[in-house]
């Protein structure tokens, strides 16, 4: 057993600590007189009593002997040791020499007998820490940040976050995820949603600690499930009932989604301007422009109903401490799951958990204080605020968009394909909207649906023909006439618009409870969707020299020919005729004062020849 297991969950509870505690406990040796040092074997915790205890002087001398006899920890009395200066100076030099050094408040001989009973029966302290934490995690209650903060309060050295199914961090800390500090040890516990798919993974790690450890670990990891489960469960009720507020949801990921791709140009345009002032002496091409961003026309105006939750932080979380500068926790950048952590008025056993992690003073006091603060406040203190999530006044979890995104079960990386549905031949009501999202939802799966003028929109990660074929079965469950549309699928959320373009277009085109899709229409498509009474008049306009002299109709007809199939010999082919023939239709074309030389030429022809046609 580990002394930071000792301090968080075991005798020690309580006391200050000072250092990382990650050295086990095999044996206990009562010191009452620096000689004895001699006889102390390695991974002991050594107490003071007496004259080895007497005043911050002999405390100091004891870890400098524990550290030569690579002892587990010091532990001394906090009375003998004094306040002030005399405390600091030990737990600096404790941080220098790297042994942990705990100040007890108790008899030091009872604490002495308290240790070496749990480093002799691990298994019975570990229960008890198991314990602890799900009673915590009850507290907690459905919310990820709540539950991620128990754990990374309660489990001793050691970092745990929730990802997605992409392996975005939803809550928790960064550390638990960083691939250069990966321990020996990982853990990971699936988390599954309501719906038995896929929610999410629980990660924790950290530096190497006792055989038994990761079993504890995986145990806790595994009580944290279900409030994960009842979390997603509450979000996807709440967004069931209410179709505004999962509709601000998805506008709000797609004005993220836009908001990323926009500061992601401006930085390569900063990187292309500081490239240009480098080069400016060596002729360098650096080319023109920046890359657009790609708008998100799903993604409008988040309405007011949609909750202030943002930031959580897909990008490397914290930097790194710059030269000089004092190993300092990273807060709230690196940690999201704050609200499970201990109030600060539990106990000295906080405080020196905090000391160790470079958020305490030497004198105990809070690094913060004096500004207001995100930790250490239970979850019912009604604290409000943004961020990457808060608790509202009510004690309800305001999570943040990415992770509610997840508790709903909607992708939010690609490939996704925008999707749109359109009523016919009437107006869309507003009132129809809870009835539209039940449909689609029972038909697609877990997908956002939002409100448009011309109908209701959204995405799904289906492939496009699966998709197309799931809102075949959406337009015949609506009680109205629908048709729908399937746009491209793009790579990310930030390309949604491209998308959501094509997905409305199908829409248009497709017929009463048919469904088209955006990557299968071709010019003839398009020119459909054209109505051909506003056109049939200037088509008339253009094609009146030709039909002036095209007595049989055959100009006409080898014309829409030749511009439909791209030259004249597909064009003979189609018309059953000599090449020749085409050709010379061509020329009595051009007598009749067209240029098919001219792109724009050709392309109003081919579009009057069509309402003519089609008229």
């Amino acid at each position: 057993m580990t002394v930071a297991e000792l301090v968080n969950g075991g005798p020690l509870a309580g006391a200050r600590m000072y250092g990382t505690g990650e050295l086990p406990v095999h044996h206990v040796r009562i010191v009452d007189d620096l000689s004895v040092f001699s006889a102390v074997a390695p991974h002991t915790a050594v107490v003071l009593i007496g004259q080895a205890a007497g005043g911050g002087w002999a405390v100091e001398m004891a870890m400098r002997r524990a550290w030569e006899q690579a002892a587990a920890c010091v532990i001394a009395p906090a009375a003998g040791a004094g306040t002030g200066g005399g405390m600091g100076s030990s737990a600096v030099l404790a941080e220098r020499l790297r042994v942990t050094l705990i100040f007890v408040d108790a008899d030091p001989l009872v604490t002495a007998v308290e240790v070496a009973s749990a480093a002799a029966r691990p298994s019975a302290a570990r229960t008890q820490l198991v314990a602890r934490c799900a009673s915590r995690l009850v507290e907690a209650g459905a919310s990820a940040r709540r539950v991620l903060g128990v754990l990374n309060a309660e489990l001793p050295g050691t970092s745990a976050a929730f990802v997605d199914q992409y392996g975005v961090r939803l809550a928790g800390r960064a550390a638990a995820l960083s691939p250069g500090a990966s321990p020996p040890w990982p853990v990971e516990v699936e988390v599954p949603g309501p719906d038995g798919m896929a929610l999410g993974r629980l990660v924790a790690s950290g530096p190497a600690r006792s055989a038994g450890w990761p079993a504890v670990v995986r145990t806790v990891l595994g009580l944290a499930v279900a409030p994960l489960v009842a979390w997603a469960a509450a979000e996807r009720l709440a967004a069931s009932c209410d179709f505004a507020l999962q509709s601000a949801l998805a506008d709000r990921l797609l004005a993220e989604a836009a908001t990323e791709a926009e500061a992601e140009g401006q930085s390569l345009g900063a990187e292309l301007d500081l490239g240009a002032e480098r080069d400016l002496g060596s002729g360098q091409d650096l080319g023109e422009g920046r890359p657009p961003t790609a708008p998100a026309t799903l993604g409008r105006a988040v309405t007011a109903s949609g909750r202030e939750a943002g930031g959580e932080g897909e990008g490397p979380s914290g930097g790194a401490a710059r030269a000089g500068a004092p190993a300092v926790r990273a807060g709230a950048e690196e940690d999201m799951g704050t609200e499970g952590r201990r109030p600060a008025s539990e106990g000295p056993a906080s405080q020196g958990r905090l000391a160790s992690e470079g958020r305490l003073t030497s004198e105990g006091r809070p690094a913060s204080e004096g500004r207001p603060a995100s930790e250490g406040r239970p979850a019912s203190a009604g604290r409000l605020g943004s961020g990457s999530g808060s608790v509202d006044a009510g004690g309800a979890s305001q999570e943040g968009a990415r992770a509610r995104a997840a508790a709903l079960g909607w992708a939010v990386r690609g490939p996704v394909s925008a999707f749109m549905v359109r009523p016919q031949g009437r107006t869309p009501d507003p009132g129809d909207a809870e009835r539209v999202r039940a449909v689609i939802v029972a038909t697609l799966g877990q997908v956002p649906v939002m409100r448009r003028a011309e109908g209701w929109a959204g995405w799904s990660p289906l492939p496009p023909d699966r998709l197309a074929e799931r809102l075949h079965a959406t337009v015949r469950a609506l009680p109205w006439p629908c048709a729908a549309g399937v746009g491209a699928p793009v790579a990310h959320l930030r390309a949604m618009g491209d998308s959501s373009l094509g997905a409305e277009a199908a829409a248009f085109l497709a017929a009463p409870g048919d469904v088209a899709r955006s990557d299968r229409m071709g010019p003839a498509e398009l020119l459909a969707a054209i109505p051909a009474t506003a056109l049939r008049a200037p088509a008339g306009v253009v094609l009146r020299p030709l039909l002036a002299v095209d007595r049989d109709g055959t100009l006409l007809e080898t014309l829409g020919a030749v511009l439909g199939e791209g030259g004249a010999v597909k064009a003979a082919e189609r018309l059953g005729v000599h090449r020749n023939t085409v050709t010379a239709r061509l020329d009595r074309i051009r007598e009749a004062g067209y240029d098919l030389d001219d792109r724009a030429t050709r392309l109003a022809l081919q579009l009057a020849c069509h309402v003519i046609k089609e008229g």
